[in-house]
């Protein structure tokens, strides 16, 4: 049997960490023998396990411990952690290691240092000259790059569950189900968002165009305007419609403030579209006159920046839609690590890649009249976003009014 020790050091009872890295080591097909385990007394104590993972091969024991290694299982014997040169650019030595987007640290040099901009599904990179270890996408490794390889010398640090049942995010931190109190936890949101707000944090939102359809629009306007947000990433539809409200009073052809149907209204959309590369881009038809309210009018009269990323189904697309998916999400990324909160609020697809973005630290929510979102989003590793499902067109003046309240 080929064994290695593992340390594990937290709120591993509660959390149910311990019973977690359990699971895997037996349905991996491995065996534990746990050598030592010291249980905190207190809400404020950690508690602390050293468990011996066996397995029948090297390779089983490897794929053991990198799986659990996500829970921030570390190696008890400490070593330096292995670097290895790429010898090409967008590949990684074989063995390397795939970062989570929890905390982490490499031992380099006789210190743990952390790992900066931490992201999921990344290299770890070490800068030797200025010793400092960051991440990259496989798609910016360069040849001569050093990349961590293997497990040794690596911490992980997920997030502790707190053990305040009052806190919204523990509360929420559960299965994904519309039985909740809805008003109990938007109240919640808004008082974390006050606190971010008051420490100079930063908040972002990633939305979709049921925000509009929904006739929420204008409250995400006024968080925007009062100062409430930081930065928008969506897609072209939630640009492209909020502007189409603006101009033509409809989103999607339906009449935004009674529900009817508009003769021809199913054209406003790209009328919209053509309006604003008829100015040359959002800031320009605001500066015209073209545009005089919305979201991407308080967009621009408050300098808050919006990342609008393009796909294969957009109409048009507006001028300022970032048609290179891959620039687009550099410049996501850069705003992943800048933010205390974000908003995931009716947009699957945008939602699972900022949640693939977000370091584990993020407070995330995600908003959706379908379950599913926040199961899938979950399932991709973004374990930490939590939900809530409802529709978007009762939570946004919910929120906003909340938000008003002293």
């Amino acid at each position: 049997m080929y064994k290695r020790t593992i340390g594990l050091s937290g709120h591993i009872i509660d959390s149910l960490t311990l019973t977690k890295t359990m699971a895997i080591i037996m349905d991996k097909g491995g065996e534990f023998d746990i050598l030592e385990i010291n249980v905190g007394r207190k809400k404020s104590d950690i508690s602390r396990a050293k468990i011996e993972v066996s397995a029948n091969s090297p390779e089983l024991l490897e794929s053991i411990l990198d799986e659990l290694s996500v829970l921030g299982a570390s190696i008890d014997e400490l070593k330096e952690v292995q670097l290895v040169a790429s010898t090409k650019d967008k590949v990684a030595p074989e063995g390397f290691y795939s970062s989570s987007n929890h905390t982490t640290h490499i031992y380099y040099n006789g210190n743990w240092i952390p790992v900066e901009d931490i992201e999921m599904d990344c290299l770890v990179v070490v800068d030797e000259q200025e010793n400092r270890a960051f991440v990259k996408p496989i798609a910016e490794i360069k040849s001569g790059d050093k990349i961590v390889v293997g497990l040794d010398g690596v911490k992980v640090s997920p997030p502790h569950r707190s053990r305040d049942e009052q806190q919204v995010f523990e509360f929420m931190n559960s299965e994904v189900s519309s039985e909740k109190p809805l008003m109990n936890l938007i109240n919640g949101i808004a008082e974390e968002m006050k606190e971010i707000k008051a420490k100079g944090g930063k908040i972002g939102i990633v939305g979709g165009p049921a925000i509009v359809h929904t006739g929420s629009g204008k409250y995400l306007a006024s968080l925007i305007k009062e100062g409430y947000i930081d930065v928008i990433m969506a897609g072209n539809a939630l640009a492209t419609h909020d502007i189409e409200s603006n101009l033509f009073g409809t989103s999607l052809g339906i009449e935004v403030e009674t529900g009817k149907i508009v003769a021809h209204g199913h054209t406003h959309h790209m009328r919209a579209i053509n309006k604003i590369n008829r100015s040359g881009s959002i800031k320009a038809a605001v500066e015209d006159g073209t545009l005089t309210g919305g979201i991407m009018y308080e967009c621009i009269k408050n300098d808050v920046p919006f990342v609008l990323a393009g796909s294969i189904r957009d109409d048009g697309p507006l001028p300022d839609v970032m048609t290179d998916v891959i620039e687009a999400q550099k410049v996501m990324r850069k705003y992943a690590q800048e933010v205390d909160m974000v908003l995931m609020i009716s947009t699957m697809l945008h939602s699972i890649a900022t949640g693939n973005l977000l370091p584990s630290r993020v407070k995330s929510i995600c908003v959706d009249i379908n379950p599913s979102t926040v199961t899938k989003l979950s399932d991709r590793g973004s374990a930490q976003v939590v939900g809530i499902v409802t529709d978007i067109g009762t939570f946004l003046p919910l929120l906003y009014n909340a938000l008003k309240e002293d």
